[in-house]
Order: structure tokens, then C-alpha cells, then sequence
């Protein structure tokens, strides 16, 4: 059975432009095209997207799952095999945060006193060093580290919050930006990059270079690499070429 585009984006959850750009730029090519110019899908692209959607799940980018699926020697079944060791994994420790989240629960309504160590069992700390650890050997210095945790020490619940909902709008009006077919260089997009900037601040201060190495930071890990194809699949470059151009002008 083949599948349009629009019925393989309804079955999969992946949007219609996303299997677009993925059929442009080589990662997932339709089975064929009709004489209508429709994208047809069948088992086997089926099967690749599946694959596709479990790397990302992983926090591939989408440059790394294009070299594993298209090298000679990569085997759907032992892949599967691995995603399916690493799922287990993760499984284990959802099932702790659930049990965290149940007896807190249960802790702020009375029913059950909770040890206060408890209230952290099942958050992955050495993911968090990992970041950290990652942060340093990209060039961030321990000393803006610990200048950024010193700024927001004191931040509530909701000063977090705002910061976050500061962050999304940027995201959304550079995605609105690419929608338009602005530049990055465009006065437009600058106004949102300089409202990145500002956000920054709050944590730490960039120079021109380390501004630089900010947007290069974001491609050169999976987890944020997935946050931003996650939101829009040409969201990163666009960010980062906005970014440099940015520093270049406005930081010294």
C-alpha cells in the first residue's frame, strides 16, 4: 500500500513540510512520484522513517542519522536492537520519576510524609555534569559557569518561567522569520536576535567571540540540536548565521 504525503504525516505525527525537507535534502526520498507530482510512500520508507524518528528521539542531528542510514553497513534489526537496550534504560528511570512525582504528590497533600532526598530520586545528575562537562570543552569557561549559576541562585519559579516563555517567543518569531524568507541579516531578524542577546545577559555577558561560540555550541550537541529541528527543521542555521552576523556588528 502507498501513502501520500499528507496520509504518511497524519499516520506518523511528522508534519507534511518536515517529510518535504527531508526529501530535499536526501534524507527520506518518496518511493516514487505520480503523475500528479504526489510524494508516494511505501513499506520500506515507512520503515527508514521509523528509524529516523527513533535517532531523533536519541537526539541524533539530522546530518548524523543521514550518514548512519546511508552507509553500507547499517542494519535495520541490530539498530533496533540498540534502540531498543537504550529505551529500556530510559524506561527505568521514567518509572522513577513517576514514583517521585506520585509520592510528592502525596507529600503536599498530607497523605505522606517524603523524605526530602527523595525529592530528586530519578533526575539524571550526571546528565546535568555531562552539560557542563560539554559547556567547558566547547570553551565556556568554569568561570562563567559559575557566574551564571551565581546571577540566577536566587530566581523563583516564576522568574524561570518568564525567562522560558522569553525564550519561546524568540524561537517562534525567527520560525516566522523563515517563513517569511527574511535574511538573518535582515533588520527584522536582528531586532529578534538582539532580544536573544539581552536574554543571555541575564545569565551571562558575551563578547563577539563568545556570542560566536554560543550559536556554534548549539550545533555541536544532539540534545540541542533535536530542541531546535524539533521546532522548525532550518530553525538552527537560521539562528546561528543570525547570531554571527549580530556579534560581527553590534558586540566587540
Amino acid at each position: 500500500m502507498a501513502y501520500t504525503v499528507k496520509k504518511l504525516a497524519k499516520l506518523s505525527g511528522v508534519s507534511v513540510r518536515t517529510l518535504h525537507f527531508y526529501d530535499e535534502i536526501g534524507l527520506l526520498k518518496p518511493a516514487y512520484y505520480g503523475d500528479n507530482n504526489y510524494r508516494y510512500y511505501e513499506e520500506v520508507e515507512l520503515l527508514m522513517l521509523q528509524q529516523i524518528l527513533f535517532f531523533r528521539e536519541l537526539g541524533f542531528s539530522l546530518s548524523d542519522i543521514q550518514r548512519i542510514i546511508s552507509s553500507s553497513d547499517f542494519d535495520k534489526v541490530a539498530t533496533l536492537e540498540s534502540h531498543k537496550k537504550i529505551l529500556k534504560k530510559n524506561l527505568n528511570q521514567t518509572k522513577e520519576l513517576i514514583e517521585t512525582v506520585d509520592k510528592t504528590i502525596a507529600h503536599l497533600r498530607g497523605k505522606e510524609t517524603m523524605k526530602l532526598e527523595e525529592i530528586f530520586h530519578g533526575f539524571n545528575a550526571q546528565k546535568q555534569k555531562h552539560y557542563e562537562d560539554f559547556l567547558v570543552e566547547s570553551g565556556v569557561s568554569r568561570d562563567v559557569l559559575k557566574k551564571s549559576k551565581e546571577n540566577t541562585k536566587d530566581w523563583s519559579k516564576e522568574k524561570w518561567l518568564e525567562t522560558k516563555r522569553v525564550g519561546d517567543d524568540i524561537h517562534t518569531e525567527l520560525v516566522a522569520a523563515i517563513n517569511r524568507h527574511l535574511s538573518p541579516s535582515s533588520p527584522e531578524v536582528q531586532t529578534i536576535i538582539k532580544k536573544h542577546y539581552q536574554m543571555t545577559k541575564l545569565f551571562w555577558t558575551p563578547t563577539r567571540e563568545s556570542y560566536i561560540a554560543l550559536s556554534e555550541l548549539y550545533a555541536s550537541h544532539p540534545d540541542f540540536v533535536k530542541f531546535y529541528d524539533d521546532i522548525h527543521p532550518k530553525l538552527l542555521r537560521f539562528f546561528m548565521d543570525a547570531m554571527r552576523v549580530y556579534a560581527e556588528k553590534e558586540l566587540s
